[in-house]
């Protein structure tokens, strides 16, 4: 019995040591856990001080592409002082912009308020500010974006539901081809406000309402324009703008401007451009053509089709310029007795498509046609390879010889 009662005794005393050892471990572990509290406690307190905290937060946008939007959250005295973010399409982006951010914001004057301007005011600094000339549908479009409430709005607070609101009342009012042009033109702000003035406007909020507005049908591509004015349709025009003349000898010239932009295919601007010192021979010099780059300083000689060339020459050459009249003044004319003869759905540009279309009816081919419209790619020529080659309709029209009369002595005033 002395013996079991003493191995009893060993093993009980072995069990307390190991109990005594599992509750020092205890008490070790429970102290390293309150350290690690306290540490965090302390990291909070400078997270609370003002340092810039940092976060990415990943999301599926509806059209399956990811999104990572980083957000950096700065803390004083237990208040957000000062909350941005930033949406990126892909991770390594987010995480770099948090980085030059934070480094920004530890600066001394990191907190100072950015400029944040309205919308209004980053078009009026871009038009002033841009190399190329914004003239024309494009000045009238960022016009009516400035007078709009967006364009009252300041940057930060431009977000993709407030563009997509924006597309909605366009659409009111214009087509989803012309609301196209406005996001076109305004898509240029976007680009330029952050990386060269440091404004507060988010190229990727813009790229998310496009995909929005794409989605709900509000912009679309323009179909091409098939109409073509008929012979009667001219005939009853030119008997319109013969009456105005006839009454107001010093009004403009509508007969001579409409027949110039038939055969000669010009643009409507263009046609105002037209300078005498660029006639040569048969030939002249378009300055500023539309190009879908920058039409600034395209300049392109044309060929001119006889019966421009004797328009041309009928012209008096009282101003450096051959046809001294504003668009404003021709399209104004030429809108107002459309109107008022009744034909509807038909604009100046559509005598371009008309000039065009006659040439490949006389048998012309698309290097000839190009040569004469100014056409640099001969793929936008390739809509009227369907024409079928026939006589020159033009030919024995009446009105060729009213317009090519000799200059009159009386000079032309808008």
């Amino acid at each position: 019995m002395g013996i079991e009662r003493t191995d009893w005794l060993r093993e009980s005393d072995k069990v307390q040591q190991s109990t005594t050892k599992t509750a020092r471990w205890y008490d070790e572990l429970t102290s390293r856990s309150t350290s690690v509290r306290q540490g965090a406690k302390s990291i909070q307190h400078q997270d609370d001080s003002g340092t810039p905290m940092g976060t990415i937060v990943g999301r599926t946008r509806k059209d399956g592409s990811k999104a990572f939007t980083a957000q950096i959250v700065i803390k004083k005295g237990g208040v957000i002082v000062h909350r941005e973010a930033e949406t990126f399409d892909r991770k390594q982006a987010a995480n770099a912009w948090i980085v030059k951010r934070e480094a920004e914001l530890k600066r001394p004057d990191g907190l100072q308020q950015k400029e944040d301007p309205t919308l209004a005011a980053v078009i009026d600094r871009f038009i002033a500010e841009s190399k190329n000339l914004v003239l024309g549908t494009k000045a009238q479009v960022l016009k009516t974006i400035k007078s709009s409430d967006l364009g009252e709005t300041k940057c930060s607070d431009i977000t993709s539901r407030k563009l997509v609101s924006f597309a909605q009342d366009l659409n009111k009012n214009v087509t989803p081809q012309t609301c196209g042009n406005y996001f076109s033109h305004l898509s240029n702000i976007f680009a330029v406000a952050r990386p060269a003035w440091g404004y507060p406007l988010s190229r990727q909020e813009f790229d998310d309402a496009i995909t929005v507005i794409k989605k709900l049908g509000l912009i679309r591509k323009g179909n091409e324009r098939t109409r073509r004015p008929t012979l009667e349709e001219l005939d009853r025009l030119m008997e319109h703008f013969g009456r105005v003349q006839e009454n107001r000898p010093a009004s403009l010239p509508m007969q001579k401007v409409v027949t110039f932009a038939l055969f000669s295919t010009r643009r409507q601007e263009e046609i105002t451009l037209l300078r005498w010192d660029d006639l040569d021979q048969d030939r002249i010099l378009v300055r500023d053509m539309k190009h879908p780059g920058d039409k600034r300083g395209n300049n392109v000689y044309c060929e001119l089709p006889p019966e421009a060339l004797a328009i041309i020459k009928s012209m008096p050459r009282g101003e450096p310029v051959i046809f001294p009249y504003s668009t404003d003044a021709i399209s104004a004319a030429f809108t107002r007795a459309c109107k008022i003869l009744g034909i509807e759905d038909l604009r100046f540009h559509d005598l371009r498509h008309e000039g065009i279309s006659r040439l490949f009816e006389m048998g012309r081919t698309i290097p000839q046609v190009a040569a004469v419209s100014g056409h640099r790619s001969w793929t936008s020529l390739k809509r009227y390879t369907h024409i079928r080659q026939s006589k020159d309709k033009y030919d024995n029209w009446r009105w060729k010889a009213v317009v090519t009369a000799p200059p009159i002595d009386a000079r032309f005033t808008v």
